[in-house]
């Protein structure tokens, strides 16, 4: 079991973000016949925030059983992220605290699952990396409206999407607390015979309202001795609790615990009780400000799957394949899970790809960019095609090679449906491309006026006639192609006359364009001076001269 202690020389992780206004949204509604819906407008709206978008995530997340104080411990963790983590980020004894709202009470205030609004930017100390933090609060557990498998799911979804899944207990760690991890530990075991990564990262056991100090402080210290004890194994434990604390180890790259002092009665006992940090005990103070500033620093866990650090992009597909696997009226098996893990993880690579791709396009044929050679367009894109697919493979997959070969056979696809769209995007540049219609329709007109006016001067009236008709008949499609263009109106018209146009370019136009180039091209080389020799100073002159 690794455990983390950290200590006032280790934290300095930088910030680079700034108080913002922000507020939970929901990204997970709970519906009254219990099912879970996500919201993925909402999710979008976070995930993809300008400042945020494409960055590496690192997520908190709170859960545990409902009135234990989640909400109002991640108004803390709000406090510090808006105040940089300055000395005394704690604030003035007479601030309220507020964010996440909570309130006093035995009734539950949570539901579902939501997310602070606005992202917060941090950096590594190592690399100086910006990393996208989120914070997530949950959905209290064992409450009087929600059925088992929603408690369960609640704490499922939570732990599988955070990075650091911070357990609120509150007095003591119990057994029965253990048992809620069984799921994970089942689910842990396939993961690690899979992929050889362990699943999950950092788990947290806060015990709050710790009476007992005087056996184990408050703290990381007391709080690993306490886990240390209850992570024992003994010849006369049952084999399910040993194979518990076995499989936990090995599920999580760092298993710790935090003891905290209760934070005073007038906290809970006092219906006015808003936050202000003068009615709250000093112990929980220190000990607050601590845990807080420990899930930071010294570095940042960065939310990993299948041992790869993920963005923000890739985090927006584990969410959905997640939400889905728990829609059934069961809780699935953890070999379900698994499935949805390494789709979701082959989704991922298939978006980076896609972005990739995507990015690149924009860069050489975007809306701002000039009409580009149809030759060259078609040679950028199989080069930029080609690093989308190494960047596909170059993500660690879960599921196996077939599954792999599936979503690149989509993503392959859908790239050659961009590419088509990007096509048209480039032709509506082209300025001849553009004027194609007018331009064959007058070339027509002139060319029927002049053979009209010979008819008439080599006194073959009778024969100018068929020639009229085609000149007015042109004059009306190309006043009626001015009207669709101008107007938007009649579309299906406009794409009638573009055809009719489109097909005497192809059958007229540039068969004879292409024999006049041909011929050109002919006479210039005919022209060319003819090298003989290795001095080059004999032409076709030159020669004419020797003979």
């Amino acid at each position: 079991m690794s455990g983390r202690i950290p200590t006032e020389e280790t934290m300095n992780t930088s910030f680079s973000s700034q108080p913002g206004s922000g507020q939970p949204i929901q990204i997970i509604d709970i519906t009254e016949d219990h099912k879970f819906k996500l919201n993925e407008d909402n999710l979008q709206q976070i995930l993809n925030h300008p400042k945020v978008k494409l960055k590496k995530v690192s997520i908190i997340s709170v859960a545990g059983a409902f009135r234990k104080g989640k909400s109002f411990l991640l108004d803390f963790f709000l406090r510090y992220l808006n105040r940089n983590g300055r000395e005394d980020w704690l604030g003035g004894e007479d601030e309220p605290l507020t964010g996440f709202h909570w309130k006093g009470g035995s009734e539950r205030d949570t539901t579902g699952i939501l997310m602070w609004s606005e992202p917060f930017i941090l950096r590594r100390n190592d690399t100086k990396e910006e990393i996208a933090v989120l914070l997530m609060d949950t959905q209290g557990a064992f409450d009087s409206q929600s059925t088992v498998k929603d408690c369960a799911t609640v704490f499922a979804l939570s732990l599988m999407i955070s990075s650091i899944h911070v357990y609120n207990i509150t007095q003591n760690l119990q057994e029965d607390d253990l048992q809620h991890l069984h799921l994970f530990t089942e689910y842990g075991k396939i993961a690690l015979e899979d992929s050889h990564e362990t699943p999950f990262q950092r788990l947290t056991f806060l015990i709050r309202d710790w009476s007992f100090p005087y056996e184990y402080n408050y703290g990381y210290d007391g709080g690993q001795a306490l886990l240390d004890k209850r992570f024992q194994i003994n010849s006369k434990q049952h084999q399910e609790l040993t194979e518990l604390r076995v499989n936990l180890k090995k599920c999580f790259n760092t298993l710790n615990c935090y003891l905290m002092p209760h934070p005073g009665l007038r906290v809970c006992t006092s219906p006015q009780f808003d936050g202000k940090l003068r009615d709250i005990e000093q112990d929980f103070k220190i000990y607050v400000k601590k845990f807080v500033e420990a899930q930071f620093q010294p570095n940042l866990t960065v939310k990993q799957i299948n041992g790869r650090e993920i963005t923000t992009l890739e985090l927006l597909e584990y969410f959905r394949a997640y939400c889905r696997i728990f829609e059934a009226d069961e809780l699935p098996e953890p070999k379900s899970m698994l499935l949805a893990t390494s789709e979701a993880n082959n989704l991922a690579a298939k978006a980076i790809a896609k972005e990739f791709y995507m990015n690149a396009m924009e860069q050489h044929c975007g809306g701002d960019r000039p009409y580009m050679h149809p030759q060259h367009l078609q040679a950028t894109n199989v080069q930029i095609r080609e690093e989308a697919v190494k960047k596909f493979d170059s993500v660690p997959k879960m599921g196996g090679e077939s599954l792999s070969q599936k979503y690149l056979d989509e993503l392959k696809e859908e790239m050659d449906d961009l590419y088509d769209t990007y096509v048209k995007h480039n032709d509506s540049k082209n300025i001849f491309a553009f004027s194609r219609t007018a331009t064959s329709l007058i070339a027509v007109m002139v060319l029927t006026y002049i053979m009209s006016g010979l008819l008439e001067w080599f006194w073959l009236g009778s024969f100018s006639f068929l020639f009229n008709f085609v000149f007015w008949a042109c004059f009306f499609l190309l006043g009626a192609w001015i009207y669709v263009k101008y107007s938007g109106e009649y579309k299906e018209i406009g794409e009638y006359i573009d055809g009719l146009a489109d097909i005497l370019w192809r059958r007229v136009y540039q068969p004879i364009y292409e024999q006049f180039v041909q011929h050109a091209i002919r006479a210039m080389l005919s022209y060319a001076p003819i090298q003989d020799g290795p001095s080059g100073s004999s032409g076709r002159g030159d020669a004419k001269k020797r003979n």
